[in-house]
C-alpha cells in the first residue's frame, strides 16, 4: 500500500489550497478527485463557439498592480498568483429594484462610492461615509485579529476597534437601525447580501462588512481564462511541489482504526492509501453519512449536521448571444435585479417557484472583451432556492419546467435593462439544483454550503473550530466549513485546515 502524510479529498478551492500548503511544508500529499478535471465549481465548459464560466461572478481580496489583498498574498505565498492572468472589474454592480424604483450603478473606490450616494437621499454622502468608515474599521480589526493568530491585545482592540467589539453580535439590519441609515442606502449597501445567501436580519454585520469593504475599496477581479485557470494553476503547483493527483478516482471510504482515528483512505478501484491525516473538501453530510464507518461518527457530529440548514440551491442560465453587448444595450459587468430590496422578503420568496424572481447576472465581456468571438456576448444568470422544492418536480416535467423558470428570469432581465436578448440566443445551457447535485455531489444541489444564520455565521463558526474537530486525523474544508462560501473563503478554509493538520502532526 502507498503511504502519504496527508490525503486531500476533493479538488475544489479548499482542497487545492490545502494540498499546496501541506506540500509547501514538506508533507507528502495525495489529492484525490472523482472528476477528470480539477476545481469543483471553479471550472468552465464549452457550448458551440462559447466557453462559459461555470460559477465565478467575481473574486475579491486578490489585488492587482499596487493594490494589496489578503487572498492575493496567500496565492503568492503558495506560488500560484503569477500563474494566473487577472482582469479588474470596472464597477462594483448595477442594482435594479422594481418596488423602490432603483436603477443605480455602484462604482469601485470608497470616495467614488460616497460621491455616488450623495444624491440618493438627504445627507446621503454623510451616511455613506459613516457606513464605509465603519466597514473599514471592521475589516482592519479582523485583519489585526488574524495577524495576531487569534490572540489580540485587548487594549489595542478597545482603543482602535471598539466598534468591532460593540457590534460583534449585531446583524446587518441592527447596525442600520443603530445608524438611522436611510432606506435607499440600506437597499444599495445590502445588494451583496445574496453573495452570502442569508438575509440581513440574520446576517452577521462583521462578516458582511468585511466582505463589502473588500469589494468596494479594492474592487474585484476575474481570471482571464475562466476559473479553470485557477484550478489548473494549483494543479501545476502541486506537481512542482512533488505532490500527486489521482483524477477519475473517488474516495469511497475514510478508514479508521480501533480508536476511531484516521488510518487510511479506500478508493473506488479497491486501492487503500495509508495515512493518518485526511482533509476533506466535501460536505460534512456526505463525510459522516457515506465516507465514514457509522461506528466512528460521534453523535455530536450528526447533531451538528442536523442543526445546520442548507443554504442556496443553485439555478443558472448560460447564454451565448450573437450580438455584442453594445448592440444589445448591456453596459455593465454585474447586475442585481430584484422585485424588492427588502432582502428578508426576497429570502422568503426564494423558498417558492412562483415568487422567486431575484437574480445576479454577469456579462463577462465587460471585464474580458476577448471572452467570446467578436460581435457576440456571454451572459449568465444565477438565482437561489432556499428550500428543497426541486424534489417536487416530476421527471417527465423537468425539461419543460426548467425552461419556464429560465424564460421568467430572462424576461425580468429584459424588462429591467430595456434590452432584447431572447431573439439573439445562439447557445443556452440551464443548470438546476439537480444538475449541481449530479456534478458536485452536494446534497440537494446546494452551492452555498450551510446557511449563514445568526447563530451559525462566521463568528460563531470560528469560535466552534475546536469543537467541530470530531475525529482525530480528519479535517473538513470548503464552503461548509468555518469560513463559509465563496472562492476566497473556501480557499482560506483549505489553508486554515492545512495549518491545523500540520499542528496535529506536531502533537502526535
Amino acid at each position: 500500500m502507498k503511504h502519504f502524510d496527508c490525503v486531500v479529498i476533493g479538488s475544489g478551492n479548499g482542497g487545492l489550497g490545502a494540498c499546496c500548503k501541506m506540500l509547501k511544508e514538506g508533507k507528502s500529499t495525495l489529492l484525490v478527485e472523482k472528476h477528470n478535471l480539477p476545481g469543483g465549481f471553479a471550472t468552465s465548459f464549452v457550448r458551440g463557439r462559447f466557453e462559459f464560466e461555470a460559477s465565478l461572478h467575481e473574486f475579491n481580496g486578490i489585488g492587482v498592480g499596487s493594490k494589496g489583498g489578503q487572498t492575493g498574498e496567500l496565492y503568492k505565498e503558495i506560488g500560484v498568483y503569477d500563474k494566473i492572468e487577472w482582469l479588474e472589474i470596472k464597477n462594483a454592480f448595477h442594482l435594479y429594484s422594481k418596488e423602490e424604483g432603483i436603477d443605480f450603478v455602484m462604482p469601485i473606490g470608497l470616495d467614488n462610492c460616497v460621491n455616488a450616494c450623495k444624491n440618493l437621499c438627504e445627507d446621503g454622502e454623510k451616511y455613506a461615509k459613516q457606513f464605509l468608515d465603519l466597514c473599514k474599521e471592521i475589516y482592519d480589526a479582523m485583519k489585526y485579529v488574524s495577524d495576531s493568530h487569534g490572540k489580540p491585545d485587548i487594549e489595542v482592540m478597545k482603543s482602535k476597534y471598539i466598534n468591532y467589539l460593540t457590534m460583534g453580535s449585531y446583524s446587518v439590519n441592527e447596525v442600520y437601525d443603530a445608524m438611522n441609515m436611510p432606506h435607499i442606502l440600506r437597499c444599495v449597501f445590502s445588494a451583496y447580501w445574496c453573495y452570502l445567501g442569508s438575509h440581513c436580519d440574520e446576517l452577521s454585520f462583521v462578516h458582511y462588512a468585511n466582505m463589502i469593504y473588500k469589494y468596494l475599496a479594492d474592487g474585484a477581479v476575474v481570471p482571464k481564462h475562466r476559473s479553470h485557470e485557477i484550478a489548473s494553476a494549483f494543479v501545476d503547483r502541486i506537481y512542482e511541489l512533488g505532490g500527486e493527483v489521482y483524477f477519475n478516482t473517488e474516495a469511497t471510504n475514510i478508514l479508521t482504526d480501533e480508536n476511531n482515528e484516521v488510518c487510511g483512505v479506500k478508493l473506488n478501484n479497491g486501492e487503500i492509501i495509508e495515512t493518518k491525516h485526511v482533509i476533506a473538501n466535501v460536505s460534512p453530510h456526505v463525510v459522516y453519512s457515506k465516507l465514514l464507518d457509522e461506528k466512528a461518527v460521534p453523535e455530536r457530529a450528526i447533531k451538528l449536521c442536523n442543526f445546520r440548514k442548507f443554504s442556496g440551491r443553485g439555478f443558472s442560465i448560460f447564454l451565448g448571444l450573437n450580438k455584442s453587448p453594445e448592440e444589445l444595450g448591456i453596459y455593465d459587468h454585474s447586475y442585481f435585479i430584484f422585485d424588492t430590496s427588502d432582502n428578508v422578503k426576497l429570502y422568503e420568496n426564494m423558498k417558492t417557484f412562483e415568487k422567486n424572481n431575484g437574480q445576479a447576472t454577469v456579462c463577462l465581456n465587460h471585464v474580458n472583451p476577448d471572452c467570446s468571438p467578436k460581435g457576440t456576448t456571454i451572459l449568465y444568470f444565477t438565482t437561489l432556492y432556499n428550500e428543497d422544492i426541486w424534489k417536487d418536480v416530476k421527471e417527465e416535467d423537468y425539461y419543460k419546467f426548467k425552461n419556464k423558470i429560465a424564460l421568467k428570469l430572462i424576461d425580468s432581465f429584459e424588462k429591467a435593462t430595456h434590452t432584447n436578448i431572447k431573439d439573439h440566443i445562439e447557445e443556452i445551457e440551464i443548470a438546476t439544483p439537480w444538475t449541481y447535485a449530479r456534478y458536485t455531489g452536494h446534497p440537494q444541489g446546494c452551492i452555498y454550503g450551510y446557511d449563514s444564520l445568526y447563530d451559525d455565521g462566521l463568528m460563531g463558526r470560528i469560535q466552534m473550530v475546536k469543537e467541530d474537530h470530531f475525529i482525530k486525523g480528519l479535517r473538513i474544508c470548503g464552503a461548509y466549513a468555518e469560513r463559509l462560501l465563496g472562492y476566497p473563503s473556501s480557499f482560506r478554509s483549505g489553508i486554515n485546515e492545512a495549518n491545523r493538520t500540520l499542528k496535529d502532526m506536531e502533537e502526535n
